[in-house]
């Protein structure tokens, strides 16, 4: 059977074929979208129209990653990230997961609506994370991250130690095998050859025996590659780098852009799939 996620209300998302996770960033200082989204009512917004687009799943953040990003506490965090899921479970039903790697807010956020975790930090830098995720019966990403870049590195052993590590840790806090989602974490303590290198090799990751989501979406890299200094200007490029990576087996895409990459994946997967009938 194809793999699914549960959520805790009990619905199930179908991973037979990729899903898009879309961004709502409710941040001042994201490296693409920081201060669109001035206020919760804004980013409500933002959301429901990424899921009249398509999106499967409403990726809700707090606080930045982005290289040289402040880190914020927990209280600022949940200020920004409560009222947005809060808006968004009362006016639609598109799952929410919450972008975070601390535990507080992951706890609070779940308790608000959310249904996914997203961490950043594979469950590394504050384990407790996932412990939370397994008590509510909620699915984990656990992606990859570095504090600093090392062009030496053989970046998918690197990743897969990295990536084995998080998995042993959520599943140690009660985290069912089946409920783990894995993500390379593109743009993070990477060099672009690295980033490359790992979208190419993406299909590699499948012997961790999780589903890999993919995040390229507007990141420096691509940016590196075509030109295009402005973040917002990298849709082409977005789409190129995330159909590449679903032809190597990526199960979720995390975008900004959410219909272009919705229509993109419907005619990859036409493409793709001779026995689909219109």
């Amino acid at each position: 059977m194809p793999p699914s996620l549960t959520l805790p209300d009990g619905r199930t998302l179908a991973l037979d074929a990729p899903l898009v996770m879309g961004i709502v960033n409710v941040t001042p200082d994201s490296f693409s979208d920081g201060g669109l989204l001035p206020d919760a009512d804004a980013a409500i917004a933002h959301g429901l129209r990424l899921a009249e687009e398509g999106a499967a799943i409403l990726d809700i953040g707090g606080e930045s990653t982005r290289p040289g990003h402040a880190v914020i506490d927990a209280a600022t965090e949940l200020a920004r990230v409560l009222p947005v899921i809060g808006g968004l479970k009362a006016r639609g039903d598109t799952p929410i997961s919450i972008d975070s790697w601390k535990a507080e807010v992951a706890e609070a956020a779940l308790a608000a609506g959310a249904t996914i975790v997203n961490d950043v930090w594979g469950a590394q830098r504050d384990p407790r994370i996932a412990a939370v995720a397994a008590a509510a019966g909620a699915p984990i990403v656990l992606m990859h991250n570095r504090d600093s870049i090392d062009a030496a590195l053989d970046i998918l052993a690197e990743v897969m130690r990295f990536l084995e590590r998080s998995v042993a840790i959520a599943r140690q806090a009660g985290v069912p095998q089946g409920q783990i989602v894995i993500d390379p974490g593109i743009g993070f303590g990477k060099t672009p050859r690295q980033n490359l290198d790992l979208i190419r090799n993406l299909d590699r990751l499948a012997v961790l025996g999780c589903p890999v989501l993919l995040g390229a979406s507007r990141k420096s890299t691509l940016g590196l590659v075509t030109g295009r200094q402005v973040p917002a200007e990298r849709l082409a490029a977005s789409l190129s780098a995330h159909l590449y990576g679903a032809s190597r087996g990526a199960a979720l895409i995390r975008a900004h852009d959410v219909a272009p990459h919705v229509d993109a994946l419907k005619v990859w997967r036409a493409i793709a799939d001779e026995t689909q009938v219109f």
